[in-house]
């Protein structure tokens, strides 16, 4: 059970990581023009959106993700509630899991949902991560300084590097001191598109005695209006090394993308997504042409 984050939370979760983003670009019209606003507004002017949207968004949605786990591709069906997240492993490398290992996963899921614990955890765990996640997105506009990139359709480009008169106060926040990036925004709903980009140089926590991060690391998140007014992370790459607490290796390798997405009751309860997730799905060509349908 993930746990039950806000919309922008699930778009750049891993925010600590988002701050590493970095795409090499050439701006190619003026930001000054009297057709556009300063990059630094537009962006400061979405980043308000985003945070709005964040705390007017309450719906859930189940949507199938793809992912590679240990070299492997796993496609999982993800139900989201207020109290928490189900997901249900669907397949391995296309091979549909055995009658035993469904079985285990489904006595998972049973504890999960008999579990108030836990889920206890997992919420406290969420809101954690959402405030932080709404700290960075609200000290971004002030941690960068950002300049106009390229159009495509509604979409325009804004690059950014780091503000030198920016004083981090985390560790979080320093990393923004080792990013370069590309932000790609809809101008037409006001929203963030897409962010992607890598680390310019190592960034070391407590002068490196707690641990650090490789100059080269990528990142590249992206959302999307999956329903007119309702945006979701449709695709997550993460490509990062490093060291924490003195030896231990840091490998984050991720590479996820979500699609299919079906929006379900707003009061849908665990133990009710429990049992959608029992219901059977259908598969091979039956299963492509209900996708299709949507």
């Amino acid at each position: 059970m993930e746990s039950a984050m806000s919309k922008l939370s699930r778009t750049i979760r891993l925010a600590g990581v988002v701050i590493l983003c970095v795409v090499c670009c050439a701006p190619v019209f003026s930001e000054s023009t009297d057709s556009e606003i300063a990059a630094g507004a537009l962006l400061r002017r979405v980043i308000a959106s985003e945070l709005r949207a964040e705390a007017e968004d309450h719906s859930h949605w189940k949507y199938e993700s793809r992912e590679k786990v240990d070299g492997k591709f796993q496609e999982k069906l993800v139900i989201e509630t207020s109290a928490g997240d189900l997901e249900q492993i669907q397949s391995i490398n296309g091979v549909p899991l055995s009658p035993e290992a469904q079985q285990r996963q489904n006595e998972r899921i049973a504890k999960l949902v008999r579990d108030p614990d836990e889920q206890r955890k997992h919420q406290h765990e969420a809101a954690e991560d959402a405030e932080r996640t709404r700290h960075l997105l609200k000290i971004l506009p002030d941690a960068v300084i950002a300049s106009y990139g390229e159009r495509r359709g509604d979409q325009v480009q804004i690059c950014f590097q780091p503000n030198p008169a920016f004083h981090p106060s985390s560790h979080e926040d320093s990393v923004f001191h080792a990013m370069e990036g590309s932000i790609w925004i809809d101008r037409r709903a006001n929203r963030l598109a897409e962010i992607s980009g890598h680390l310019m140089r190592t960034v070391k926590f407590g002068g490196g005695l707690l641990g650090h991060l490789d100059k080269g690391g990528e990142f590249h998140v992206r959302q999307a209006e999956v329903a007119p007014g309702h945006w979701e992370m449709t695709l997550l790459r993460v490509n990062m090394q490093g060291k924490a607490l003195f030896f231990k290796t840091i490998a984050v390798q991720q590479d996820e993308t979500h699609d299919h997405f079906d929006r379900v009751p707003d009061n849908l309860s665990l133990l009710q997504a429990a049992n959608d997730l029992k219901e059977p799905r259908p598969a091979g060509p039956e299963a492509e042409q209900t996708r299709a349908a949507r």
